[in-house]
C-alpha cells in the first residue's frame, strides 16, 4: 500500500521521458488512439464493477443481510488511514 503511494510521485522529467519513449514506440499519430481506447476499457470496468456491487448489495438487501457493516469498516478503515497519513506527513520525505 505504501509503495503504491510512491508510485504516483513521479516527477516531470520522469513523465516526459515516459512520454517520449512511448511516442518512439507507438508513433504520434497513434498515440491519441491509444490513450481514447485505455480510456474507453477503464471506463467500461469501472461501470462493470459498480454494476456488480450494486447487484451484490440489492441481492444482499433481499435476502435480509446486514450491509452496513461494510460501510462501517471502510469509514474505519479511512479513520485509520488519515491518522497515519497524518502521522507520516511530517515524516516523509520530499525528494
Amino acid at each position: 500500500m505504501i509503495q503504491l503511494a510512491t508510485f504516483l510521485f513521479i516527477s516531470g522529467a520522469e513523465i516526459a521521458f515516459i512520454m517520449f519513449i512511448a511516442v518512439m514506440v507507438f508513433g504520434a499519430d497513434k498515440l491519441p488512439e491509444i490513450a481514447r481506447g485505455l480510456g474507453k476499457g477503464m471506463r467500461t470496468l469501472k461501470d462493470a464493477s459498480n454494476e456488480i456491487k450494486h447487484e451484490i448489495t440489492k441481492t444482499a438487501e433481499n435476502h435480509g443481510i446486514d450491509t452496513s457493516v461494510t460501510s462501517d469498516v471502510k469509514k474505519e478503515l479511512d479513520k485509520v488511514k488519515d491518522d497515519l497519513e497524518d502521522f507520516t506527513g511530517s515524516v516523509r520525505r520530499k525528494f
